[in-house]
């Protein structure tokens, strides 16, 4: 197989099958682990910015083509769509070069007679790309979906709940290149001689906002090349996740349960705060997600996190009033990390959104039983849907024996503001210097 094909299966588990981007991406990289770096580094490129830009480059083959992408054969729609980013956004490929191997590979699929369907369509829009009329900015949410790669429905959403400046921020911002977010380790760990390790791989790093232990790494082909990832003394994670454990602020040999746990970062970040004292048990709903917190936890040598399968919905009686602190980091619709799971925005609709909010109340009212008297919940997603975060909130506290716990004391004071003195904060991508996130904090009062 070329790249090429590799990503056109990619694309095609995505968007045919349902699969998670950065799954699948991951998979393919791992079983094709012997190619170059260059190699590597085009097949994650053009599959995230054909997903990323999936409704600009539609509307661009829409413009073009007289079969429309809805109409196309799913290889053909795929093969299209990932070359018309690389003739858009990547000046490193020859025009030539894309319209050259699209037809190469339609033809090797079985698609000889769309050979010249394929050619025409690349190499008319190769000559006349700067020539497609977009939505003027009096059309505002046709304007800002097309120009932003953004399903109209959450344009709308967001124009009403946010406003158009903020808006524009977090859609540009979902659209930035990232580099990825570490936690360095404080517990039995080193952190001079941590960073000192990583430069000396000659990788990149550079502070992250907001927390002494947070950093960016860059310049690296493969996180398990990192000896000081292999040896437990940086996990992937980002700064809005580390804020969790900020927020939980656990005391040495405090019981703690994390209901929705995988991959683990927050349980071995509130265990790391316990200086190995305590009990962490992560939880989650299948053999697979607890077995990457079982990774994690024999990769940084833990010794005060156990796991457990259990669906955080199925009330789990000897758990109950147990818990100093549970965490419920719940289901979401995702939002707020679009910017590093492209495929979400496609994935999730109001119907669907409405479910979600229905599952996360559920774990809600589990979540509560379990903690002691006097005991702390803290309450997160990833999400910037005010229907799963401050909708949320308002509920349980007219619900259930809790109330709120201003955040001000266990946050960087640039993060401080309005809602945090009344228990929860909202992070918004281009807003904020990290993903979208929301995290709340309730003390149990009886």
């Amino acid at each position: 197989m070329n790249t090429r094909e590799l990503i056109l299966g990619i694309l095609l588990a995505v968007n045919e099958e349902g699969e998670p981007s950065h799954r699948v991406i991951r998979e393919v990289l791992t079983k094709h682990q012997f190619l170059p770096k260059q190699e590597r580094a085009f097949i994650t490129r053009v599959c995230e910015g054909t997903l990323e830009y999936q409704i600009t480059i539609d509307y661009i083959l829409n413009h073009f083509s007289k079969v429309k992408t809805d109409k196309m054969k799913p290889v053909i729609r795929e093969i299209l769509r990932s070359s018309v980013y690389q003739l858009k956004y990547m000046d490193s490929v020859p025009d030539s070069a894309v319209c050259n191997e699209a037809v190469k590979l339609a033809q090797k699929k079985g698609f000889y007679n769309l050979k010249p369907f394929v050619n025409g369509v690349l190499r008319t829009i190769a000559r006349e790309m700067e020539e497609v009329p977009y939505p003027e900015r009096s059309d505002l949410e046709n304007h800002l979906s097309v120009k932003y790669s953004m399903p109209p429905f959450l344009v709308q959403k967001w124009l009403r709940e946010y406003g158009e400046e903020i808006t524009e921020k977090m859609l540009a911002d979902f659209l930035t290149e990232r580099p990825t977010t570490v936690r360095c380790r404080q517990y039995l760990t080193n952190q001079e001689e941590t960073l000192e390790s990583i430069r000396e791989q000659g990788i990149q790093v550079s502070p992250a906002p907001y927390l002494d232990y947070a950093f960016y790494l860059s310049g690296y082909n493969h996180i398990l090349t990192i000896q000081a990832f292999l040896e437990g003394k940086i996990q992937v994670q980002d700064v809005s996740s580390m804020l969790v454990a900020e927020v939980a602020a656990p005391k040495k040999g405090d019981q703690i349960l994390d209901l929705c746990a995988a991959p683990g970062g927050k349980s071995l970040h509130v265990a790391d705060k316990m200086a190995g004292f305590g009990m962490v048990e992560a939880r989650d709903l299948t053999e697979y997600k607890v077995g990457l917190i079982q990774e994690n936890i024999v990769r940084a040598g833990t010794i005060n996190v156990q796991t457990r399968c259990m669906d955080a919905t199925v009330l789990d009686i000897d758990s109950e009033d147990s818990a100093d602190i549970v965490l419920a980091d719940v289901p979401c619709s995702g939002y707020g990390v679009i910017g590093k799971k492209p495929d979400i925005k496609y994935k999730v609709t109001p119907s669907k959104q409405e479910e979600i909010v229905i599952l996360q109340r559920k774990i809600l009212d589990r979540a509560a039983r379990y903690v002691k008297r006097g005991g702390t919940l803290v309450y997160s997603t990833c999400t910037i849907a005010k229907e799963e975060n401050q909708e949320n909130v308002s509920w349980f506290l007219e619900n259930y024996p809790f109330e709120a716990v201003e955040l001000d004391s266990c946050l960087p004071q640039e993060l401080c503001c309005e809602t945090t003195k009344l228990g929860y904060l909202q992070l918004l991508p281009g807003v904020h210097k990290t993903d979208g996130f929301f995290i709340a904090k309730f003390k149990r009062k009886r």
